[in-house]
């Protein structure tokens, strides 16, 4: 799927989504709507009923033809003009509530015009009812009445909805797992660049020396070739340099299955580090000289010796070291330095190389990943360095940091603890 596809696909999908979830939040905004509408007429039909009722026991005069007033959307006054017993009251409330399937809780206080007050307020939990202050809004106007408040009205009404609550459960699964289909196609998009880059440099890296192999051996066929040891010993000394050349890139390719699978199969030893990172700085002298580079070692710790595998670790030296030598644009200018605690080894390689942009440092550790060069390919490799570097300092119990900038350079920490 090529980028404009994907991207004209996450897009539409994504309106869809919003579409969705807009008409979704409408819907359960006006089925919140109805139900409290609903609400409303049962409990104005119920407290008229009240209202009536009291008005016909007293034998009143009714003064309006709707004596319930809605004050907000969980508090009604009744007004009635005539002292208002409690009991009887709350026996009527709770009567006509039950009628209408009212299971709500409410809380109800009389108001006596005389004493311009609230009396002996009364408390209705579910239908029952004990003395109690109600603390409900006192209007100040003629006659006697009384309020009902549901307190928990809203929660009520929304533990209500039934399946529009369900159906917004759905759509929030609905969307989290098309963020997450849509992480995991971006991922998986990324790891197939990722791995189409690898081969195609691998394969790159591979037809390099076999190519020079397959001339050498060409030039080795010829009879004449007797005649002139010394280019005998050349091609032969370019075939056995081109040979482990490929060994070498063969071997980094296992080095890092067995590493995913968690075999390092390490054999730490006390070995002394200025020895191994000599030895690395050696390895790589060949290199060195081909790029005029300059080599310092600073190698100041007092304690050098550390339990470290020799093989993993002096290839973890040289790949710094090469990497330093790789990325430099003019005269390499590289520096080695040691400094020890009671706990920890820290080494430090610093080069003046191209540097890294600060979105690069955080993925050059990863495995395949290589910085974006453009169309440009004057870099080798596979990507697997700094990846190998990382997983035998970590499995060595160690830290690997990189501090960097561009057209300046890069210094990788490396802190291991000393055992």
């Amino acid at each position: 799927m090529s980028r404009k596809t994907l991207r004209i696909v996450i897009l539409l999908a994504g309106l869809s989504i919003t579409g969705i979830t807009v008409i979704q939040v409408y819907w359960v905004r006006r089925a919140f709507d109805l139900r409290e509408n609903q609400f409303n007429r049962d409990v104005n039909s119920a407290l008229r009923a009240v209202a009536s009722q009291l008005y016909s026991i007293n034998k009143s005069t009714i003064s309006r033809s709707n004596p319930v007033e809605q004050v907000s959307s969980n508090y009604f006054i009744v007004n009635t003009n005539t002292p208002i017993d409690d009991n009887l009251l709350g026996f009527l409330i709770k009567t006509e509530f039950k009628k209408r399937n009212i299971s709500d809780d409410y809380e109800y206080a009389t108001y006596d015009c005389v004493y311009q007050c609230m009396e002996g307020g009364n408390v209705s939990k579910n239908g029952g009812y004990a003395n109690a202050i109600a603390s409900m809004t006192v209007l100040q106007n003629d006659g006697y009445y009384f309020g009902v408040q549901f307190p928990h009205l809203e929660a009520t009404l929304i533990s209500q909805m039934g399946i529009w609550g369900f159906s917004s459960v759905v759509l929030l699964v609905v969307i989290f797992f098309f963020v997450y289909t849509l992480f995991v196609i971006l991922k998986q998009k990324r790891l197939s660049e990722i791995q189409k880059d690898f081969i195609n440099n691998m394969t790159h890296e591979f037809k390099t020396p076999i190519s020079t192999i397959a001339i050498s051996s060409e030039v080795l066929t010829q009879p004449a070739i007797l005649q002139t040891p010394e280019r005998l010993l050349n091609y032969a000394t370019i075939i056995q340099t081109e040979n482990n050349r490929l060994k070498q890139q063969v071997e980094r390719v296992l080095q890092m299955a067995r590493l995913e699978k968690n075999d390092v199969g390490l054999k730490k030893e006390k070995n002394n580090i200025h020895s191994l990172i000599e030895e690395a700085v050696k390895n790589i002298g060949l290199t060195s000289q081909e790029k005029n580079a300059t080599i310092t070692l600073n190698l100041n710790a007092e304690t050098i010796y550390v339990s470290v595998d020799k093989l993993h670790f002096t290839n973890v030296i040289f790949n710094l070291l090469d990497n330093a030598l790789k990325y430099s644009d003019r005269k390499p200018e590289i520096s080695i330095s040691t400094l020890s605690t009671k706990k920890d080894f820290t080494i430090e390689v610093a080069d003046n190389g191209i540097g890294i942009a600060p979105e690069n440092i955080k993925k050059i550790f990863q495995r395949f990943y290589r910085i974006p060069t453009g169309n440009v390919h004057d870099v080798k490799g596979f990507g697997l360095g700094l990846s190998y570097v990382r997983l035998i300092i970590e499995s060595h119990k160690g830290k690997i940091s990189v501090i960097s900038n561009l057209r300046v350079g890069s210094t990788f920490k490396i802190v291991l603890p000393i055992l």
